[in-house]
């Protein structure tokens, strides 16, 4: 006979954040997207923007608790510039989530272009016609 396992408070709670994490990144996701197709740099401001939409989504609040949310707040003391300047974190890796999701949307929807940009190229390369008919 199988039993099934039960989960204790903190595997719950993991599990629990996992899931909010999920959510609150398909979210980062979907408003980053917004400003990718239409070509808009990722600015320090426009990062704010971005992590200020996410947490207030209705959706997400609907579905986490209070103290879930909170985990994913930025802390107070924690300051990054608000300005135009193309966002760069140089080697950090300890970002917000939200900055984090963002930055990571950013960089596949580049890794995508390239790779868009490079198969146009082979492909023109392939079908070009030749001066000598072949």
């Amino acid at each position: 006979m199988q039993t099934s396992p039960i989960l204790n408070e903190q595997e719950l709670a993991a599990l629990r954040f996992q899931a909010a994490a999920r959510d609150l990144e398909q979210i980062v996701r979907d408003i980053a997207q917004r400003y990718i197709a239409q070509q808009v740099p990722l600015s320090w401001r426009l990062l704010h923007a971005i992590e200020a939409e996410a947490l207030a989504d209705l959706g997400f609040a609907s579905r986490h608790d209070g103290l879930m949310l909170g985990l994913f707040q930025r802390p107070g003391d924690l300051a990054y510039p608000e300005t135009d300047e193309t966002v760069h974190f140089g080697q950090s890796n300890a970002l917000p989530a939200v900055f984090a999701f963002a930055v990571n949307a950013y960089e596949r929807a580049a890794q995508s272009t390239e790779e868009a940009r490079r198969d146009a190229q082979r492909h023109a390369a392939a079908t070009r016609p030749r001066a000598w008919g072949g």
